[in-house]
């Protein structure tokens, strides 16, 4: 019996490591569907949103990072939990994934049982987002199920790791968070990431909030937190 109605899409082309997935999952409870390019992934989620998706990034006809960034930017496709399965394995092209909007990072060769506790990771990760679907800080407002930030009713274009740091400190407000515990948080546990990648989009966040920018706090030699106390 599958955890949930909707299965996990497996976005894979080499047909071995697609029936070792089925297998692997089926065993941990999840249905399953198999896509093997790009164009079948793109008329599986046309159809209906899966439960999450492991894609490949190496795909016959269209890399899988160019999906990965065409379903961010999709609203309907915006919050779909994404885990990038390859065996692209340097620090660079994780840098890469992680920076497009996946969700974790998954390298070949890899442990299946290390594989289902990173989905069941991320899944429980997007059930607590869904239970706060909308928050508001001051003049911000975030709208997860439509993936949209809003400044004063207007809104601003981010990037989907700046969505996701955003989204992570308006749920955890008035908390000082290090760069480490950011990363960990909003990046998942990739200790070759490094630290001023969350300055990095600090700053880039910041820029995109405009007058609101405020509202992130340095807390020098410590980290960052976000400021319920800012101007409406």
């Amino acid at each position: 019996m599958s955890k949930q109605n909707s299965p996990i899409l497996v976005v894979e082309d080499e047909p071995g490591i697609a029936e070792l997935l089925r297998f692997t999952l089926a065993a941990a409870g999840f249905s399953v569907d198999v896509a093997d390019n790009a164009q079948a992934a793109r008329a599986a989620l046309a159809n209906a949103l899966p439960q999450a998706v492991l894609l490949d990034w190496m795909l016959p006809d269209v890399p899988g990072i160019t999906l990965l960034r065409e379903w961010r930017n999709c609203a309907r496709t915006a919050a779909l939990p994404i885990i990038m399965l390859t065996a692209k394995g340097l620090d660079e092209d994780k840098v890469r994934g992680l920076n497009a909007g996946a969700d974790d990072y998954v390298t070949k060769p890899f442990s299946p049982r290390e594989l289902v506790a990173r989905i069941n990771a991320v899944l429980r990760r997007q059930s607590l987002l869904l239970a706060t679907a909308e928050q508001s800080v001051g003049a911000i407002t975030l709208d997860d199920e439509r993936h949209l930030v809003l400044v004063h009713g207007v809104t601003v274009e981010l990037g989907p790791a700046e969505f996701k740091l955003l989204r992570f400190m308006m749920g955890h407000a008035e908390r000082v968070f290090s760069r480490a515990q950011l990363l960990d948080q909003v990046w998942g546990d990739h200790a070759f990431l490094e630290e001023r990648t969350v300055d990095v989009h600090i700053m880039r966040l910041r820029k995109s909030l405009g007058a609101s920018a405020d509202c992130i706090k340095t807390i020098r030699g410590v980290g960052y937190m976000l400021n319920t106390d800012i101007p409406g």
